[in-house]
């Protein structure tokens, strides 16, 4: 096996005490993972898959029948789940006959006892023993991580040290909608007060490298916790409806928060922006622009975090992913001579727009990551939850993402109105303020953004089997043309006209 196994135990006061512990495990466990549940008959197997069953769909009262007589059943969750009872399995044979072995791929499995296996098991594996104790309800659980999966255990112990530490070990988990990166997250529920827990593992990119560095680093994305507490409590500390950060473990990168809430700024099927939300979040970045910022932002405990600069190598390395996915994904060979000419124009391009004042540019500032809170005033009325890969960039860079924003179709109409409204924003604090010079800008982030963007969703299908990011494509192939109308980018306008079929 590939690492050292892993192996803690804690006590379990009754089935809510099962659930949570179940629950902290399926925010750090996905597909391909298989768990063991082992011990006699009435020790908990069934009631704990049946808990993490359920925290998956986000349905408690989803019906999960014992496998025991069908020995096995499938659910289409967030994620597949297999849950295989093998009780009545008297021979390892048996299995690859009934289908059962090699477990399915992309799939979680949960198999209720393992030792019929035998053999058959897979080296990376977490094994879950319960056994009574001393009253009825009370049971004991022993985790071990095998191989690869050995980390995650070691993992989940430290979670519950973070949750205990911070007074919600035992707190209500509900499970909150992930994203495209390997944050995770659940509220906790406890005494009429919902918080929310963040898993942000530190993560590295080691098969992608560009000019000796890691894709994470060599974009300026996060790698760890650190810059979200930093960016986050510098915002908020600036007026801005950031969650409240309330507990933190840096080293582990877990975190407890302030819970904004779930009401965003999107209505209707499918879901359109409602204007006066859209509008409200260009007056956040108006307030936002006005005034200086720091370039460096303490962290307790830490160094200060220094605010990376969003450079023309970082921009050139974003855009480049259309040659490297979106292109092969629509059956285009990129040739020396295409690339050579891309990265050319773009290189061009780009120098241009950095020449702008920089500011704070939170990046994916879009209908995803806003909330709105009416209760609250001006600025506050915007809840903005996801700023940790922040940059010092153009100003014209987050009006773009929102005003072409990814995941909802903004008319054209809206859209202009969007980035005059931020116009006049800025000129009312400086009558001097460049509307032509801006316009240019915005033309380029949003074109830097949207051919980003296509090569981003071409690999979240290929890469990580995420299919379902396609869908976007179409939008954002809108929002690139729109942007290549403006005359500063005719020659990329050509050029992407010659090279870059459209969406299928």
């Amino acid at each position: 096996m590939s690492a050292t196994p892993f192996s803690f135990t804690t006590a379990l006061a009754g089935e809510a005490a099962t659930a949570a512990l179940m629950a902290d495990l399926g925010l750090l466990i996905g597909a391909r993972d298989t768990i063991t549940l082992s011990g006699d008959l009435g020790a908990g197997k069934t009631t704990a898959a049946r808990a993490l069953i359920r925290h998956l769909a986000n349905d408690p009262m989803l019906e999960v029948p014992s496998p025991t007589f069908t020995l096995a059943q499938s659910y289409e969750l967030s994620i597949p789940v297999l849950h295989v009872d093998l009780y009545r399995v008297n021979d390892p044979d048996e299995l690859e006959e009934l289908g059962l072995v090699p477990f399915p791929d992309r799939t979680l499995v949960l198999l209720e006892w393992p030792d019929r296996a035998a053999n058959l098991l897979p080296e990376d594996r977490i094994d879950i023993a319960f056994s009574h104790s001393d009253t009825a309800e009370a049971r004991t659980a022993t985790l071990t991580g095998y191989g690869s999966a050995a980390q995650t255990v070691e993992r989940l112990a430290r979670l519950r040290a973070f949750l205990e530490r911070s007074g919600a070990i035992t707190a209500t988990r509900q499970p909150m909608a992930g994203d495209a990166s390997t944050r995770s997250y659940a509220r906790l529920l406890a005494d009429d007060r919902s918080t929310i827990l963040m898993n942000m593992p530190a993560r590295s990119d080691p098969h992608l490298i560009y000019n000796g560095k890691s894709y994470l680093a060599a974009v300026h994305l996060a790698e760890d916790i650190v810059p979200f507490v930093a960016i986050g409590n510098g915002l908020h500390a600036r007026g801005f409806s950031t969650p409240q950060i309330l507990h933190t473990d840096l080293d582990a990168g877990f975190l407890i928060s302030e819970d904004l809430g779930s009401d965003g700024v999107l209505a209707g099927t499918p879901p359109l922006p409602i204007e006066e939300r859209y509008q409200a979040a260009i007056d956040a970045l108006v307030a936002l622009h006005r005034q200086p910022l720091p370039t460096a932002l303490p962290v307790e405990g830490r160094a200060d975090y220094v605010i990376p600069s969003f450079d023309v190598d970082a921009m050139l390395i974003e855009v480049s992913l259309l040659l490297d996915w979106y292109l092969p994904h629509r059956g285009v060979a990129v040739t020396r001579a295409i690339r050579e000419s891309f990265v050319d124009l773009w290189h061009a391009v780009l120098q241009q727009a950095l020449r702008a004042p920089a500011t704070w540019v939170i990046r994916d500032y879009h209908s995803p990551n806003l909330l709105w809170l009416g209760a609250r005033e001006g600025i506050g009325r915007v809840g903005i939850i996801d700023f940790q890969d922040a940059v010092l960039g153009p100003h014209a860079y987050d009006v773009a993402s929102l005003a072409q924003d990814t995941r909802a179709d903004v008319a054209e109409a809206l859209e202009l109105a969007l980035v005059s409204h931020y116009v006049r924003g800025r000129r009312q604090d400086d009558p001097g303020f460049d509307a032509a010079a801006f316009a240019q800008s915005y033309a380029a982030m949003s074109a830097q953004r949207n051919t980003r963007l296509l090569g981003v969703f071409a690999r979240l299908n290929r890469r990580d089997g995420k299919p379902q990011y396609l869908r976007h494509l179409p939008r954002i192939w809108g929002y690139l043309n729109r942007a290549l109308a403006h005359p500063a980018l005719a020659e990329v306008r050509a050029w992407t006209a010659a090279n870059v079929p459209p969406p299928d």
